[in-house]
């Protein structure tokens, strides 16, 4: 699954804090669409948090808290990177972690 995949959870899993980490594969190179298939994939995530989804899909994530990870393949654009500082802001102010690193 990837960033293309806007209906689904790329990866779910539980880091070494406790943290339930949902992660956003993202193998594309930055261009105009990129960032509104970021943004939508995003929001799928928020939903599947917000929904209580995530505690049917993995009951393992019960009474733990929540990060969304973008694991990018290219070094992203300065534009991309405001939009990255602005949904930090935004996720974090809704008690979600919010994460991003390039993996080359």
């Amino acid at each position: 699954m990837s960033i293309e995949d806007q209906g689904s959870v790329d990866a779910i899993g539980i880091d070494q804090e406790g943290v339930v980490v949902l992660t956003i594969s993202d193998h594309l190179e930055w261009d105009d669409g990129h960032l509104f298939l970021l943004q939508e994939k995003i929001n799928t995530y928020l939903a599947f948090l917000e929904s209580g989804e995530v505690f049917e899909t993995y009951p393992d994530s019960k009474g733990r808290e929540f990060k969304i990870n973008i694991l990018c393949k290219y070094e992203s654009t300065a534009s991309a990177m405001w939009f990255i500082s602005q949904c930090t802001d935004i996720i974090n102010q809704a008690g979600v972690r919010f994460g991003y690193e390039v993996n080359t």
